[in-house]
């Protein structure tokens, strides 16, 4: 039999007939109108698209599977489609075909959400758990924020990450027990970094990384917080910390030379210091800045200057060293940030201490005690808190890294200098 010619304009008016129809529920014109349209055109997507929706929501699902099957055979070209006929298929209880469904709905688009949804559903329904961890884990990567989700979609997102954290704590208390006894074999030795990976593994802890923001050198590792015993000459610091102290509240009181941590100007992005920008809830008094002292503030320090010039200071011109009383305010928080190079890391020496203060470097935590100095790596993801009622003071000041040589250091001196000649500028380094 020879098919029915018809322009495409009249075959959208039928088409455009038929959705209307089925709006009022007017079946009987609905059907005529599709077993027409599908005369002239037996593989239209549109048609064949609404026939199976409809049978689907009528529960009619091996006459949805019908249209959706010629659908995805005729055509197949969106993810939809396939999603639809896995749909289909779930409530038939086929699941061989619905995982062949789900499959060509990925094949088209990897990360689409939905079928990601169906898949990690669909292993969770089969009982296995690990490639559906796997699976909701891969949901949980793509999806959105809660509330940039289409209502309908939250739910299955929020059960996403209920299911990776459920695992991923199921794993971690496994493996806790499994090496217990390997623990105790190695006890009183150091088992931090392992333990941490075991814990960045099952998703316990997250992976931080170096991300210095201006200048990176390659092959340095990312230390949190580095051995005290690498740096000896921190004694002096810390023998000296009520020297260091009297000599801050010396200049507190004059009330002068004392400035917002950050200046940035009203044409730069500040994201999430925006609260803090120009602000005197983080301040700072500089004793060394761009890379020399600040003149009416380093000579009313002279027994910090004379501590200072003992430490190994980086020599980058117009950057560093640097060096300040830094002073946080009551009920005040530094978010989370990184420094502009692991060139150098940042020393704290705490001077005044309220409690419920804190600072954290990556995966690790701390608190500062007057007395005790500390060396970090600030291009690691590091945030500072003061929810007490008084102020926080540290000294804070940069050193060079210590695994650098000394023709590297040099040379990263004389790099500087050739930034600073190429573009006219120097910028300094903030910590």
């Amino acid at each position: 039999m020879q098919q029915k010619q018809i322009t495409l304009s009249e075959l959208n008016v039928l088409i455009d007939k038929s959705a209307e129809a089925l709006r009022q529920g007017n079946e009987e014109l609905t059907f005529a109108l599709w077993n027409e349209i599908l005369a002239y055109d037996p593989n239209n997507t549109r048609t064949l698209t609404m026939i199976g929706q409809r049978a689907f929501r009528l529960g009619d699902f091996a006459s949805a599977k019908n249209a959706f099957e010629r659908l995805v055979e005729t055509n197949g070209s969106d993810q939809e489609q396939w999603i639809n006929l896995a749909l289909t298929y779930r409530s038939l209880q086929d699941e061989v075909g619905e995982e062949a469904a789900i499959k060509g709905a990925l094949t088209l688009d990897p990360l689409d959400l939905v079928a990601l949804i169906l898949n990690a559903n669909m292993l969770e329904r089969q009982g296995k758990q690990h490639e559906a961890a796997h699976a909701y884990g891969a949901v949980a990567s793509v999806a959105p924020a809660l509330d940039k989700l289409a209502p309908n979609l939250r739910p299955a997102v929020t059960n996403a990450f209920a299911y990776k954290a459920k695992y991923q704590a199921n794993y971690s208390e496994f493996m806790e027990n499994f090496l217990a006894t390997q623990y105790e074999t190695f006890q009183g030795e150091d088992l931090g970094r392992f333990k941490e990976s075991l814990d960045i593994m099952t998703g316990k802890k997250k992976r931080f990384e170096s991300k210095s923001m201006l200048y990176h050198f390659p092959g340095l590792l990312p230390v949190e917080f580095f051995p005290r015993d690498r740096f000896p000459w921190l004694d002096q610091f810390e023998a000296s910390t009520d020297n260091i102290r009297d000599e801050f509240l010396a200049v507190l009181k004059t009330e002068e030379g004392f400035a917002p941590y950050l200046t940035y100007s009203s044409t730069q992005p500040v994201n999430q210091f925006a609260e803090l920008n120009n602000s005197p809830r983080w301040s700072a008094f500089h004793l060394l800045k761009s890379g020399v002292p600040v003149s009416g503030n380093a000579e009313k320090c002279p027994n910090t200057m004379r501590l200072l010039a003992q430490a190994p200071q980086p020599d980058q011109p117009g950057r560093t060293p640097t060096a300040m009383f830094s002073l946080l305010k009551p009920k005040t928080k530094i978010p989370p940030h990184v420094g502009a190079s692991n060139a150098r890391l940042v020393t704290h020496v705490p001077l005044i201490i309220p409690d419920d203060c804190g600072f954290r470097v990556g995966n690790q935590t701390r608190q500062w005690e007057p007395g005790k100095a500390w060396v970090f790596d600030d291009t690691i993801e590091h945030e500072a808190w003061n929810n007490s009622d008084k102020l926080r003071v540290v000294l804070i000041f940069d050193i060079w890294h210590p695994d650098l040589s000394e023709t590297e250091k040099k040379l990263i001196t004389k790099l500087t200098e050739g930034i600073n000649t190429f573009t006219g500028k120097a910028e300094s380094f903030d910590i």
